[in-house]
C-alpha cells in the first residue's frame, strides 16, 4: 500500500453521530459514512485554490438524525420516493404500507432504512477503499411482503469517485427502489444556496406530478419547459420562473428524469459550481433521476452557526421512477426470489474548468422559459 492507495478508518467513539467510518483518497476526498442508515454523512474536497469545503449537508447530532436531517445521506428503502396511498398491488394482491401524514409512503415509510442501524466492515481493493453496508429487512416491514437481505458498498477511489453499490435478494416477491438521499452544496455546507450551481440532466423526458407529488402518469418531453437541461442550466433563474410544475413542487424541481437508455454506467447529471471549481459528476445503471431543490428548507435544518436555506441544497437521487407499482409502462421494480437487484451509481468529484460545451456560458436555451 502507497501514500496514493486511498484508506478506511473507523471512526473514534463520539467523533460522528451515529458511529462511523472516515475514507480518504489522495484526490484529497475525504468521505464519512454513518452506520446509522448507512449513510454518506459529509464530502469534503478542494476548489481550484486547494480550499476544502464540506459539500454535502449532514446532521450534527442523533436528535437530527430522527427529524429534519433524517434523509440527509442516508441510503432509503425499500422503496425510494413515493408509492400513492400505501397500496401496493402485487401478483393480484395490494399489500398496505405504512405511509407518511401525507398518506403516501415515502422513502419506504415512517421507519424505512435511513432509520435503522446497519452492520458494517471496511472493504478494501487495489484501487479503492469503502464500507460494506449489511441490512435484513423481515417479511412485513413497513408492510412489504418478503425477507429482504440488503447490502450497500461505498468504495472511494484514488481519483475521487466515490462508487455505490446496492444488492439485495429476497424470499418472496416484493419491490426494491434504493437510493442515496445526499443533498449537495459545492459552494461548502452553509454557503448559501445552489442558485449559482450549474445542472446539466442527461434526458429528454420527465414525469408530471400532481398536487401531492404523485406521477401523473406518462413522461412528458423536455422541451421547452424548465425541465430542459441538457445544457449546463444556472439553477437560480430555472427555480425562480413561473410554471405550474415548479409551483407544485413547492418552487423548484421535486421531480423524476426518464434518463436515456444505455448499457452499464450512464452519464445522469453534472452539477458544476464556477466560482470554486468544483464539480460532481453522476453516472448510474438506474432509469432514472430524481432532483429535490431543498423547496422546503426553512433555515433550521442543520448546524446552529449555519442552518439550510430554502435552496441550500440539491439531491440528485438515482432510482427507479416513483409510483413504479401503479403504472405498468414504468420498468418494473419488482424482484423475485431467486434474483438479485444490482444497481450502481457514481459520483465522480473534481476541480477545474468544465469542457467547452458544458461552459457556464451555456445558458438555458431559449425555448426553456416555461410558458
Amino acid at each position: 500500500m502507497t501514500d496514493r492507495t486511498p484508506t478506511v478508518h473507523r471512526a473514534p467513539a463520539g467523533a460522528l453521530p451515529g458511529g462511523g467510518w472516515t475514507l480518504r483518497s489522495p484526490s484529497g476526498v475525504v468521505a464519512e459514512l454513518l452506520d446509522f442508515g448507512a449513510r454518506l454523512q459529509s464530502l469534503s474536497m478542494p476548489d481550484r485554490h486547494g480550499r476544502t469545503a464540506d459539500i454535502v449537508l449532514g446532521a450534527v447530532d442523533q436528535r437530527q438524525l430522527h427529524g429534519d436531517g433524517a434523509y440527509f445521506g442516508a441510503t432509503v428503502g425499500r422503496y425510494g420516493n413515493r408509492i400513492a396511498r400505501g397500496e401496493l398491488p402485487l401478483d393480484g394482491t395490494v399489500h398496505t404500507l405504512a405511509t407518511q401524514r401525507t398518506g403516501h409512503t415515502l422513502h419506504g415509510g415512517p421507519d424505512g432504512f435511513a432509520t435503522r442501524h446497519w452492520d458494517a466492515e471496511p472493504v478494501r481493493t487495489d484501487h479503492a477503499a469503502g464500507v460494506r453496508f449489511h441490512l435484513t429487512s423481515p417479511d412485513g416491514d413497513q408492510g412489504f411482503p418478503g425477507t429482504l437481505d440488503v447490502h450497500v458498498t461505498y468504495l472511494l477511489d484514488a481519483g475521487g469517485t466515490l462508487t455505490i453499490r446496492y444488492r439485495a435478494t429476497t424470499d418472496a416477491p416484493t419491490v426494491v427502489n434504493l437510493t442515496n438521499h445526499a443533498y449537495f452544496n459545492l459552494a461548502g455546507e452553509g454557503n448559501g444556496t445552489i442558485g449559482d450551481h450549474l445542472l446539466r440532466v442527461h434526458a429528454d423526458a420527465y414525469l408530471p406530478v400532481d398536487a401531492e407529488l404523485i406521477p401523473l402518469g406518462p413522461p412528458a418531453p423536455v422541451a421547452g419547459t424548465p425541465f430542459d437541461l441538457n445544457r449546463p442550466t444556472p439553477l437560480g433563474p430555472r427555480l425562480g420562473l413561473d410554471h405550474p410544475q415548479l409551483a407544485l413542487a413547492g418552487g423548484g424541481f421535486d421531480h423524476n428524469w426518464i434518463l436515456r437508455p444505455a448499457v452499464g454506467l450512464r452519464p445522469a447529471a453534472e452539477l458544476h459550481h464556477p466560482a470554486s471549481g468544483r464539480r460532481v459528476e453522476c453516472l448510474t445503471t438506474e432509469p432514472g433521476l430524481q432532483v429535490y431543490t431543498g423547496n422546503h428548507f426553512h433555515g433550521s435544518t442543520g448546524p446552529a452557526e449555519a442552518p439550510h436555506p430554502r435552496h441550500g441544497g440539491i439531491a440528485l437521487e438515482t432510482q427507479h421512477h416513483p409510483d413504479s407499482p401503479h403504472h405498468p409502462g414504468y420498468p418494473s421494480t419488482v424482484l423475485r426470489p431467486g434474483e438479485e437487484y444490482d444497481s450502481t451509481t457514481a459520483y465522480r468529484f473534481t476541480t477545474g474548468q468544465p469542457a467547452s460545451e458544458n461552459s457556464a456560458e451555456d445558458g438555458p436555451g431559449r425555448d426553456a422559459g416555461g410558458r
